[in-house]
Protein backbone atom coordinates (compact mmCIF):
# COMPACT_ATOMS: atom_id res chain seq x y z
CA UNK A 1 0.00 0.00 0.00
CA UNK A 2 1.33 3.54 -0.70
CA UNK A 3 1.04 6.04 2.18
CA UNK A 4 0.07 9.82 0.65
CA UNK A 5 3.36 11.46 0.75
CA UNK A 6 4.59 8.57 -1.58
CA UNK A 7 1.25 8.85 -3.77
CA UNK A 8 1.84 12.60 -3.75
CA UNK A 9 5.53 12.78 -5.07
CA UNK A 10 6.10 13.44 -8.18
CA UNK A 11 7.01 11.16 -10.57
CA UNK A 12 10.91 10.76 -11.65
CA UNK A 13 11.28 11.82 -14.99
CA UNK A 14 14.94 10.17 -16.27
CA UNK A 15 14.60 10.88 -19.49
CA UNK A 16 14.51 14.95 -18.71
CA UNK A 17 16.94 16.66 -21.41
CA UNK A 18 18.05 18.83 -18.96
CA UNK A 19 19.19 16.48 -16.59
CA UNK A 20 20.73 14.07 -18.88
CA UNK A 21 22.47 17.04 -20.34
CA UNK A 22 23.95 18.34 -17.22
CA UNK A 23 25.44 14.62 -16.56
CA UNK A 24 26.58 14.27 -20.09
CA UNK A 25 28.41 17.89 -19.79
CA UNK A 26 29.03 17.88 -16.38
CA UNK A 27 33.01 19.33 -15.75
CA UNK A 28 34.91 20.28 -12.18
CA UNK A 29 36.50 24.01 -12.09
CA UNK A 30 39.63 24.31 -10.56
CA UNK A 31 38.91 25.89 -7.14
CA UNK A 32 41.23 28.93 -8.03
CA UNK A 33 38.34 30.00 -10.63
CA UNK A 34 35.69 29.30 -8.37
CA UNK A 35 34.63 33.33 -6.80
CA UNK A 36 32.08 35.22 -5.33
CA UNK A 37 29.31 35.29 -5.25
CA UNK A 38 28.80 31.79 -3.63
CA UNK A 39 25.66 30.02 -2.66
CA UNK A 40 23.46 31.39 -0.64
CA UNK A 41 23.00 29.65 2.74
CA UNK A 42 19.38 28.02 1.47
CA UNK A 43 21.11 27.22 -1.53
CA UNK A 44 24.39 25.62 0.30
CA UNK A 45 21.49 23.91 2.51
CA UNK A 46 19.55 22.21 -0.72
CA UNK A 47 23.23 21.08 -2.07
CA UNK A 48 23.57 19.81 1.16
CA UNK A 49 20.85 17.75 1.05
CA UNK A 50 21.07 16.41 -2.41
CA UNK A 51 24.79 15.37 -1.22
CA UNK A 52 23.53 12.67 1.32
CA UNK A 53 20.92 11.52 -1.15
CA UNK A 54 23.02 8.47 -1.93
CA UNK A 55 23.53 4.06 -2.05
CA UNK A 56 23.91 3.73 2.05
CA UNK A 57 23.65 0.06 2.86
CA UNK A 58 22.74 -0.92 6.24
CA UNK A 59 21.75 2.75 6.74
CA UNK A 60 24.87 3.18 8.10
CA UNK A 61 25.41 7.16 7.43
CA UNK A 62 29.38 6.45 7.08
CA UNK A 63 30.23 10.39 6.69
CA UNK A 64 30.19 13.52 7.62
CA UNK A 65 29.97 16.73 5.60
CA UNK A 66 31.96 19.92 7.04
CA UNK A 67 31.03 23.57 6.25
CA UNK A 68 33.71 25.72 7.25
CA UNK A 69 33.42 29.51 8.21
CA UNK A 70 35.82 31.95 6.32
CA UNK A 71 37.86 32.15 9.57
CA UNK A 72 38.21 28.65 9.86
CA UNK A 73 39.03 28.21 5.86
CA UNK A 74 41.95 30.83 6.90
CA UNK A 75 42.87 28.84 10.14
CA UNK A 76 42.93 25.77 7.88
CA UNK A 77 45.66 27.32 5.50
CA UNK A 78 47.91 28.86 8.33
CA UNK A 79 47.89 24.79 9.15
CA UNK A 80 48.63 24.05 5.69
CA UNK A 81 51.38 26.03 5.61
CA UNK A 82 52.86 24.82 8.78
CA UNK A 83 52.58 21.56 7.95
CA UNK A 84 53.46 21.72 4.41
CA UNK A 85 56.59 23.28 6.15
CA UNK A 86 57.52 19.85 8.28
CA UNK A 87 58.07 18.17 5.22
CA UNK A 88 59.53 21.17 2.97
CA UNK A 89 61.81 22.98 5.49
CA UNK A 90 63.13 24.97 1.86
CA UNK A 91 59.84 25.42 0.34
CA UNK A 92 60.52 29.52 -0.17
CA UNK A 93 57.69 31.75 0.69
CA UNK A 94 55.78 32.13 -2.65
CA UNK A 95 55.02 28.08 -2.22
CA UNK A 96 53.88 28.11 1.43
CA UNK A 97 51.75 30.91 -0.19
CA UNK A 98 50.02 28.38 -2.07
CA UNK A 99 49.40 26.08 0.76
CA UNK A 100 48.22 28.92 2.76
CA UNK A 101 45.84 30.13 0.20
CA UNK A 102 44.60 26.73 -0.89
CA UNK A 103 41.74 25.92 1.57
CA UNK A 104 40.35 29.80 1.27
CA UNK A 105 40.16 29.67 -3.13
CA UNK A 106 36.32 29.38 -3.27
CA UNK A 107 33.59 31.35 -1.46
CA UNK A 108 32.73 27.51 0.19
CA UNK A 109 34.79 25.05 1.67
CA UNK A 110 32.98 21.62 2.45
CA UNK A 111 35.21 18.51 3.96
CA UNK A 112 33.60 15.86 3.71
CA UNK A 113 34.81 12.39 5.42
CA UNK A 114 34.11 8.61 5.83
CA UNK A 115 33.43 6.83 9.18
CA UNK A 116 34.20 3.58 8.70
CA UNK A 117 32.76 0.37 10.56
CA UNK A 118 34.50 -2.36 10.61
CA UNK A 119 33.13 -5.99 11.97
CA UNK A 120 29.99 -6.10 9.44
CA UNK A 121 30.44 -8.61 7.27
CA UNK A 122 27.36 -7.45 5.27
CA UNK A 123 28.80 -3.97 4.64
CA UNK A 124 32.34 -4.00 4.49
CA UNK A 125 34.27 -0.60 4.87
CA UNK A 126 35.17 -0.50 0.99
CA UNK A 127 31.23 0.22 0.48
CA UNK A 128 31.13 2.20 3.29
CA UNK A 129 34.01 4.59 1.83
CA UNK A 130 32.56 4.22 -1.58
CA UNK A 131 28.97 5.95 -0.24
CA UNK A 132 31.00 8.76 0.83
CA UNK A 133 32.69 9.07 -2.58
CA UNK A 134 29.39 9.36 -3.50
CA UNK A 135 28.13 12.20 -0.84
CA UNK A 136 31.30 13.96 -2.51
CA UNK A 137 30.56 13.08 -6.45
CA UNK A 138 26.19 14.57 -5.66
CA UNK A 139 27.58 16.84 -4.08
CA UNK A 140 29.76 18.28 -6.97
CA UNK A 141 26.69 17.65 -9.41
CA UNK A 142 24.35 19.23 -6.95
CA UNK A 143 26.07 22.79 -6.94
CA UNK A 144 26.61 22.58 -10.99
CA UNK A 145 22.66 21.81 -11.41
CA UNK A 146 22.34 25.19 -8.81
CA UNK A 147 24.64 26.80 -11.43
CA UNK A 148 27.71 27.12 -9.74
CA UNK A 149 31.04 25.77 -10.23
CA UNK A 150 32.94 23.10 -8.06
CA UNK A 151 35.85 21.46 -7.55
CA UNK A 152 36.39 17.81 -5.53
CA UNK A 153 40.48 18.06 -3.98
CA UNK A 154 42.02 15.80 -1.78
CA UNK A 155 46.06 15.89 -2.29
CA UNK A 156 48.33 15.32 0.75
CA UNK A 157 45.96 17.86 3.26
CA UNK A 158 43.60 14.37 3.18
CA UNK A 159 46.40 12.33 4.72
CA UNK A 160 47.89 14.90 7.00
CA UNK A 161 47.27 13.14 10.86
CA UNK A 162 47.33 17.04 12.10
CA UNK A 163 45.27 18.20 9.73
CA UNK A 164 42.76 15.46 10.59
CA UNK A 165 42.54 15.96 14.50
CA UNK A 166 42.08 20.01 13.76
CA UNK A 167 38.81 18.57 11.55
CA UNK A 168 37.92 16.64 14.54
CA UNK A 169 38.38 13.62 12.15
CA UNK A 170 40.13 10.34 14.07
CA UNK A 171 43.01 8.94 12.51
CA UNK A 172 40.96 5.92 11.74
CA UNK A 173 38.73 8.06 9.30
CA UNK A 174 39.65 8.93 6.26
CA UNK A 175 39.07 12.85 4.95
CA UNK A 176 37.78 12.21 1.57
CA UNK A 177 37.28 15.63 0.14
CA UNK A 178 37.44 19.39 0.35
CA UNK A 179 35.05 20.32 -2.07
CA UNK A 180 34.94 23.63 -3.29
CA UNK A 181 31.98 25.81 -4.36
CA UNK A 182 31.62 29.09 -6.06
CA UNK A 183 30.69 30.97 -9.25
CA UNK A 184 32.86 30.10 -12.25
CA UNK A 185 34.82 32.96 -13.90
CA UNK A 186 34.82 31.12 -17.27
CA UNK A 187 32.96 27.30 -18.12
CA UNK A 188 35.99 24.92 -17.99
CA UNK A 189 37.50 23.44 -21.46
CA UNK A 190 36.17 19.23 -21.84
CA UNK A 191 38.81 16.97 -21.48
CA UNK A 192 39.31 14.06 -23.13
CA UNK A 193 37.18 10.62 -22.09
CA UNK A 194 37.98 7.23 -22.24
CA UNK A 195 36.26 5.38 -25.35
CA UNK A 196 33.84 2.90 -24.15
CA UNK A 197 35.12 0.27 -25.99
CA UNK A 198 38.40 0.80 -23.51
CA UNK A 199 36.68 0.29 -20.51
CA UNK A 200 33.17 -1.66 -20.79
CA UNK A 201 33.05 -5.01 -21.83
CA UNK A 202 29.66 -7.64 -22.44
CA UNK A 203 29.73 -10.41 -20.76
CA UNK A 204 27.07 -13.19 -22.32
CA UNK A 205 28.13 -16.35 -20.05
CA UNK A 206 30.42 -16.89 -17.51
CA UNK A 207 33.36 -19.51 -18.12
Amino acid sequence: MTDASQADAPALNITDGNALDLLATRRSNLAAQLIEPGPSDEELSQMLEIAVRVPDHGRMTPWRLQVLSKAAQIELGELFVTEFAKTEPDAGEDRLELERVRPKRSPVLVVVSSRTTHGNDNVPPVEQLLSGGNVCFNLLNAAVAMGYGSQWVTNWPSRNPAIKNALGIPDDEHLIGFIHIGTRKSAPQERQRPELTDVVSRVESLA
